[in-house]
Order: C-alpha cells, then sequence, then structure tokens
C-alpha cells in the first residue's frame, strides 16, 4: 500500500461507489422517514452528489442534537442523511483503505476481525505469559480523558495531510473534521468518528511501541493497558506518555489511570480479567438481570413471544460467550 494518497479521488468518486455507501448506510433505518424519503429518488439523490464531489460544491449540513443516558451521559450529534453516505464513501474508499494497515496489532477498536472479544482474549493470553516469565508484575491502565470532546482538530488535520497529498480529498476531510462548531471535538454520531480516533491515538501506539519499546500493549479505542516487570519501570512510563499526550496530542488522562499488581487482575472491554478467568463486569451483569427481568414480564404480558424475547439478548449472549458464565447462566435462564 502506497504511503501517501495521490491522483485517488476521482478513481473511487463512482455512482457505483456511492450507491454502495447508500446501501450500507440505510441498513436497518429503512423505516426512517429521511432515508424513506432518499430511497424515493435514490438514483437522482446520488447522481447530484457525485456531481457535487467532483465540482468541490459539496457542503456538509448541520446536527441534530441528542443526549444518551447509557452507559454514561453523552451528546450524540447525527448528520443529515446524504451526510452520512458520504461519510461512509470516504471511510471505505480511503481511510479503512490507506490508515488501518498501519495500526499496530494490538489496537482493536472499529477494526474487521478485531473487536473487543478479540482484545480480551489477546489481553489474558498476555497476562499468562508474563506469569511466567515475571510471576510478579504491573499493570499500567490508562483512559483519556473525555477522549472525543477532546480531540484537537487541527492536530487531527496535521495527522491527515501527512497521508494525504490529494487537493480534492484534503478539501472534503476538512469540511467533514470541522463540521462541528469548536476546535476541539469530534461529532460521536458521525461513522468518520471513529476512523479518525483511532488515527489520532495511533500516534501514541507507535511511540509507545517504537521508541519506548513497550512489548505488551494493547488498546481499545481511549481505553489501554500495558504490562511490564516492575513498578518503576510503569510509573516511568506513565510521566513519559503523560508529556506525549499533552505536547503532541493536546490530550489528558483522566483520574481512572492507575497501576497495580497483576494479582488484582484487570477490567478491560466490560470484562474482568486475569490469567485464569474473563468475568463479566458488575455493570454488564447487572445490565444483563435488568433486561431479562423486563422481558419476563412482557412475555407473561402476552405482549413478546419467547423467540422474540431472545431476539433482545442476542447481544448479551455474544457478550457471555467469552467469559466465565456458568452461574450466572443457571441464575438467569433456570429460575422459575
Amino acid at each position: 500500500m502506497a504511503r501517501t494518497i495521490r491522483n485517488e479521488f476521482d478513481k473511487y468518486l463512482t455512482y457505483d461507489n456511492l450507491m454502495k455507501a447508500h446501501l450500507l448506510s440505510r441498513k436497518g433505518k429503512n423505516y426512517k422517514k429521511e432515508v424513506i424519503l432518499f430511497n424515493l429518488k435514490q438514483e437522482e439523490y446520488i447522481k447530484w452528489l457525485y456531481e457535487e464531489l467532483k465540482n468541490g460544491t459539496y457542503k456538509h449540513g448541520g446536527y441534530r442534537l441528542f443526549y444518551i443516558t447509557y452507559p454514561k451521559p453523552r451528546k450524540i450529534e447525527a448528520s443529515r442523511y446524504i451526510d452520512r453516505i458520504v461519510h461512509r464513501w470516504i471511510v471505505d474508499s480511503f481511510l479503512n483503505r490507506y490508515f488501518v494497515n498501519q495500526f499496530i496489532s494490538t489496537s482493536y477498536a472499529c477494526i474487521k476481525n478485531r473487536g473487543m472479544h478479540k482484545a480480551s482474549m489477546d489481553v489474558q493470553k498476555a497476562m499468562k505469559h508474563c506469569n511466567i516469565i515475571w510471576k510478579d508484575y504491573y499493570i499500567l491502565k490508562m483512559d483519556v480523558r473525555k477522549y472525543f470532546q477532546n480531540i484537537n482538530k487541527n492536530v487531527l488535520m496535521e495527522i491527515l495531510k501527512r497521508k494525504v497529498k490529494e487537493e480534492k480529498l484534503e478539501k472534503l476531510l476538512e469540511k467533514i473534521v470541522y463540521s462541528n462548531a469548536g476546535t476541539k471535538g469530534l461529532p460521536i454520531g458521525n461513522y468518520t468518528s471513529q476512523i479518525f480516533a483511532n488515527i489520532y491515538l495511533n500516534e501514541v501506539d507507535q511511540y509507545i511501541k517504537q521508541t519506548l519499546k513497550v512489548k505488551y500493549y494493547f488498546r481499545y479505542m481511549d481505553d489501554s493497558v500495558l504490562f511490564v516487570q516492575t513498578k518503576n519501570e510503569a510509573r516511568e512510563l506513565l510521566r513519559k506518555i503523560r508529556i506525549f499526550l499533552k505536547e503532541k496530542l493536546d490530550l489528558e488522562l483522566n483520574d481512572k489511570t492507575q497501576i497495580f499488581k497483576s494479582s488484582q487482575g484487570i477490567n478491560f472491554c466490560g470484562y474482568k480479567i486475569n490469567a485464569y478467568r474473563i468475568k463479566l463486569r458488575n455493570r454488564g451483569k447487572k445490565a444483563l438481570k435488568k433486561k431479562i427481568k423486563i422481558l419476563q414480564i412482557e412475555v407473561k404480558k402476552g405482549n413478546l413471544t419467547c423467540k422474540e424475547a431472545g431476539k433482545y439478548i442476542c447481544g448479551h449472549l455474544g457478550y457471555m460467550k467469552y467469559a466465565n458464565t456458568r452461574n450466572l447462566e443457571e441464575k438467569l435462564f433456570y429460575m422459575e
């Protein structure tokens, strides 16, 4: 894969590619009014979008704001549907194609064939190995303070421009990066935001692996862990990483960042992990129990069939699949 992107914009800007981005963007959303209206004249809209992007006259629209409370309070900025098609097209055509291959192998968020489950399994495998070579060792767990809200857009564009050497693509990226207010913060609702966030923190990944030479380092978005033999090593690494994050990326670590002995195990990707067991964290168990109680009530009322209720907990069951949950399953699924 080329180190820089040159003369690629028009190559990937085709009617078929934009239509494909539309078909992917509407998955699971065909019932929404804006998608229904777009579907009625999709060929015309795609042709219009193609011309706008080709001529450089495309403008990113505004956002619809709403808030969620689970798993924690967040502001969500939802863009227009036609903008979401552009986001999908630019991620699939350029960002995934040219940036993901430079990520370290132990970065897991939003990367095909990785994800939370693989991250958890790899962390446990490393813990078993560290138990053998060191017996006792230390874990440095790091969490970036309000990560998405604090991504510096100017820094992000400088990182992107190191690889993007094509004016049309650079200008389109700028329209997306600066589409919401302020010089800091990416819209959580944008399809581009996850990959932008990964590209941003890849800077510290490379620093930790290439400069600091840390062998056992794992990151899932802004949540990362590393294993070292002594507490002094962990303290020194933390000091250097804090400086790098502040000076290079304008970021800080939050109060959840800590150093502790390996015997305590670690909370990572929703699991409590040690060398011998992977358990669901208490928050995950609580959410699952609450969901099952609600579904049991709905089934008894006749509002849902057992089969329909099962669909609502598929995600939870997939999550449990990788953990030691036999006792929990017996309590939840075999009670009268």
